[in-house]
């Protein structure tokens, strides 16, 4: 069962993604029955115990699980995703584990090949940010799992698309990297067209949120 909360201001702000009927899990298992909810623009919040399907559910939304029925569609669409699209719905599994022969610029290259309204303003603000200037000609393989974890925010976050899905974004960073973050994602939710969904186990601290869906 999936519960949704607003904050007071959100009443009148447009939705960025309307879920209806959205049914499916991993494999052949029907972890989500039916749900319906929406992405209002800004950043919202996915919360649950482990193993309730936050991954999944992200999955869902994105087209990397194939869902069994449902419909996404997208504010100012006439008709709805028939597979969401990575322009339109970006998730990523952070550990990047198709990338281990990559570095990262050749890995955000093959991103950013597919995603027309990626930034490159975005993704040099975050190398700086995120302290990834001295890893960039290493090979994925190479890196630290935070180190990796950053190559994959850093594609998540640049990629320019209008939903974008961060499942737990701040394991494994230090404590710098994690305020960089917490401050660029603040500014985002002043963002009025775009929509952040955070997965994580509890609320994340210092960020005003328009929204949060408890699994």
């Amino acid at each position: 069962m999936l519960k949704q909360t607003f904050a007071p201001h959100q009443k009148t702000t447009h939705a960025v993604l309307n879920v209806n009927g959205l049914s499916g899990g991993p494999g052949n298992l029907p972890l989500f029955r039916d749900l319906a909810f929406q992405l209002p623009a800004g950043v919202s919040a996915l919360l649950g115990d482990e193993g309730v399907g936050k991954t999944s559910l992200m999955r869902l939304l994105s087209g990397d699980l194939i869902a069994t029925a449902g419909q996404l569609r997208l504010a100012l669409e006439a008709s709805p995703l028939r597979l969401p699209q990575p322009w339109a719905v970006f998730w990523v599994d952070l550990r990047l584990p198709l990338h281990d022969n990559d570095t990262p610029l050749q890995c955000w290259a093959r991103f950013r090949a597919s995603l027309p309204a990626w930034s490159d303003e975005t993704q040099n603000g975050l190398i700086n940010a995120l302290q990834l200037t001295p890893h960039l000609d290493k090979r994925l393989s190479m890196l630290s799992t935070g180190s990796r974890r950053k190559v994959g925010l850093v594609a998540a976050l640049a990629s320019g698309a209008k939903v974008i899905l961060l499942d737990q974004p701040f394991v494994s960073l230090d404590h710098a990297c994690v305020r960089s973050l917490q401050a660029f994602l603040a500014q985002q939710g002043q963002n009025t067209v775009c929509a952040w969904l955070i997965a994580d186990y509890e609320k994340p601290e210092y960020l005003p949120l328009v929204s949060i869906l408890q699994l």
